[in-house]
């Protein structure tokens, strides 16, 4: 029996053997049980965490898929994803093992989820994390099969509707906020460059070069348990060099010169994310635009490009996809149709 009581505490400790993944024999010590039971499920429960044995209840799936994937993903997505399946999978899975839960089980999960009023971007964000543990488990410990596979995935992944500023909003908008201040140039880049929130605020001065009018975008910022956190982007396509408008390169000049000295590797914008979304209100507020969000300035960035007839692959590449196909299902409806022009083409031909 590795189960013992503490008569002095009036609790139980588990102490017992096993190889880690070095192959080393190693005691392991756990105390505060209330019950022996406990005790002992802690053992087995760790045991087969150890082993990667499929019959390991969800929650301590969960700490082995981070561990492995440590490494792979960034902090923030890290914090991003434990949060969502902590909120959203642990309280319904979290104790059931990973070899029983079954398609039926993620039917009755996906109505649970479907209840609770999230957006269809959210729902569908929730279920790829699902789809990740389970997958996760398919692929290295041999889980028979996925059973989120067999069933038709909850949300969409694109959202049906764009909320974005119009350039006569945008220039309603840019009226109320001093021009030359630290928030009007915020604003400038975020609608003329269409660069991500966190790609923002990572960037200092020497990410212009402003003998050829450009930007490089090649790291963005997380704020993370109260760390400034400058990471690289979210994905490698992210990285990129785009042409900036002479205008906008003359107010970061006239920006960097009121601020003599200005270290040309800190931050230019030394402001977390919740503070930039305060200030967006506060504007919106005062100028009467319609309320959106800091990530739809990207989106009426792209509306006004699309406006002016610029190619979607030209699109993509400003603004740093991973392919067409992402730039197409995103925005794709906010082309004109062509089919009038086709229409014309064909009667002129006759």
């Amino acid at each position: 029996m590795s189960a013992y009581k503490d008569t002095k505490q009036g609790t139980w400790y588990v102490s017992f053997r096993y190889i880690d993944w070095t192959g080393k024999k190693t005691q392991k010590l756990k105390r505060g049980f209330k019950t022996k039971k406990e005790a002992l499920n802690y053992e087995k429960e760790f045991m087969r965490k150890t082993a990667a044995d499929m019959k390991m209840e969800m929650g301590s799936f969960i700490e082995v898929y981070f561990g492995d994937k440590r490494k792979e993903l960034k902090e923030n997505s890290i914090r991003n994803k434990q949060h969502m399946m902590n909120k959203h999978i642990v309280p319904y899975f979290g104790t059931r093992k990973m070899n029983e839960i079954t398609p039926a089980d993620v039917i009755q999960w996906q109505n649970t989820i479907q209840e609770k009023g999230y957006s269809k971007t959210y729902e569908r964000m929730i279920q790829n994390q699902l789809n990740a543990l389970f997958n996760h488990a398919q692929k290295i410990y041999n889980l028979k099969e996925n059973p989120c596979k067999k069933v038709k995935r909850m949300g969409k992944s694109d959202a049906d509707k764009l909320e974005f500023w119009t350039k006569e909003e945008y220039e309603r908008f840019i009226t109320v906020i001093d021009p030359g201040s630290e928030d009007y140039l915020i604003f400038e880049i975020l609608f003329w460059t269409g660069i991500r929130e966190g790609e923002l605020l990572a960037l200092s001065f020497s990410d212009f070069d402003m003998s050829g009018n450009r930007l490089h975008i090649n790291k963005t910022y997380n704020r993370i348990q109260k760390r400034d956190v400058i990471d690289t982007p979210k994905t490698e396509n992210s990285v990129r060099t785009i042409d900036i408008p002479n205008f906008l390169k003359e107010e970061v000049q006239e920006y960097v010169k009121k601020r003599y000295g200005f270290p040309k590797n800190q931050r230019l914008f030394p402001i977390v994310a919740r503070t930039l979304q305060k200030r967006l209100k506060r504007y919106e507020k005062q100028s009467g635009v319609k309320q959106i969000r800091v990530h739809d300035i990207r989106h009426s960035h792209v509306a006004y490009l699309i406006y002016q007839g610029v190619e979607p692959l030209i699109i993509k590449e400003r603004l740093g996809h991973k392919d067409i196909q992402m730039t197409l299902n995103t925005y794709g409806h906010l082309y004109p149709s062509q089919q009038k022009k086709v229409a014309e083409m064909l009667d002129n031909k006759r």
